[in-house]
């Protein structure tokens, strides 16, 4: 193979961004000399994120829709047509052998000018409930990787691989060892039992507003303690809120560091319901409680989680009902030791460790 060209398109959030990378990396090592071209949004996280994983990236004047009446909508087909031309030219100078899409703003634009431009694609379908941008692009790809079963009602049968969702290499089952290195990283007491609240990488308002209620009201008399990832978007208000209060059993922070050992030292998480955060969960093997975001596409993340819940591998609360709902079921599922036995040998029968490598080769075997 003569120094295979890809283009891999997407990102917006770490959801997107760390399997595009994972992808890469395996990519790599499959096949050193192959040369790999990033392509995102200007102004969204994979302009940073790519580069300081070595490699380089071209970003797109693409955007989203704004889910309420917005002056910028009137600009998005504009956009939109820019991007489409500027995809074009990147091909053009680029000549990839394959294009690949894991989702995100970015995606569209490449993979449709690649696509009518005779080149093969992959798409890297995260959620349980397909996007209607892949459900059109998948028409013209070559392979569709998906991380659920049943997804030939969106997709042509004869062209889907179920692979499960890349994820980062250093999630996995958690050690004792990495355990006690846990609790010693984050400050914590290893005799009581720790809750994890992640909100994505962005942060998540609800998540936040239900951990203020826990601070004010409940922190006191808590007989356990909490990480709280409450997000870059929301820092500045959290340390507003935290200034001049002592609450000894809890770590808060916007960005997780060491996601393998916040895992670790987890014994519940209440988090977001994004594809990548399941897919880590399920080779994590933690006991969660899913809290859907209601602002994406098609409600994907209710689909992703009920698709666990249906299994008895998680619990969900609606955001509608987490203020009222969300610290009740906490509590009450934290100390139930058998219960959170049970939800863990469950998620992690839907593991699957080494999506990014098949997923690789599948990009090689679309090489000409």
């Amino acid at each position: 193979m003569n120094k295979p060209r890809i283009i891999i398109s997407g990102g917006g959030t770490g959801g997107h961004i760390f399997p595009a990378l994972s992808i890469a990396n395996s990519v790599k090592e499959l096949c050193p000399e192959a040369e790999i071209l990033f392509v995102g949004a200007i102004g969204k996280m994979e302009m940073e994120r790519v580069p300081a994983a070595g490699y380089k990236i071209i970003g797109l004047p693409v955007a989203g829709l704004q889910r309420s009446l917005s002056l910028k909508n009137l600009a998005l087909p504009f956009k939109v047509a820019k991007s489409v031309r500027e995809a074009g030219r990147i091909i053009q100078e680029f000549k990839p052998d394959v294009a690949v899409g894991v989702g995100g703003f970015a995606s569209a634009p490449l993979l449709w000018s690649a696509s009518h431009k005779g080149i093969p694609c992959l798409i890297q379908e995260q959620n349980s409930y397909a996007g209607l941008t892949n459900k059109i692009l998948g028409k013209r790809a070559a392979c569709i990787c998906t991380a659920y079963e049943g997804m030939e009602r969106f997709f042509p049968a004869d062209r889907i691989l179920l692979t499960g969702n890349p994820i980062r290499k250093e999630i996995a089952r958690p050690t004792a060892e990495q355990r006690a290195e846990g609790y010693q990283f984050y400050g914590l007491d290893p005799h009581k039992k720790t809750l994890f609240v992640v909100g994505g990488s962005l942060g998540c308002g609800t998540l936040n507003r239900v951990m203020r209620n826990w601070v004010e009201n409940r922190a006191a008399g808590a007989d356990y303690q909490v990480i709280w990832q409450c997000g870059k978007y929301y820092k500045a208000g959290v340390d507003a809120f935290m200034a001049g209060r002592q609450v000894p059993n809890l770590f808060y922070t916007d960005f997780i560091k060491r996601m393998d050992l916040a895992y670790a030292v987890a014994d519940l998480l209440v988090s977001r319901a994004g594809a990548g955060t399941i897919s880590e969960l399920c080779v994590a093997g933690k006991a969660t409680i899913f809290v859907p975001s209601p602002n994406v596409a098609e409600d994907h993340q209710t689909h992703n989680a009920m698709a666990l819940v249906e299994k008895d591998a998680a619990l969900m609360v609606r955001d509608a009902d987490a203020d009222a709902n969300l610290l009740d079921t906490v509590e009450g599922l934290l100390p139930d030791e058998a219960r959170l036995a049970d939800l863990e040998k469950n998620i992690l029968k839907l593991a699957r460790k080494d999506a990014s490598e098949v997923i690789a080769r599948e990009v090689l075997k679309l090489v000409k």
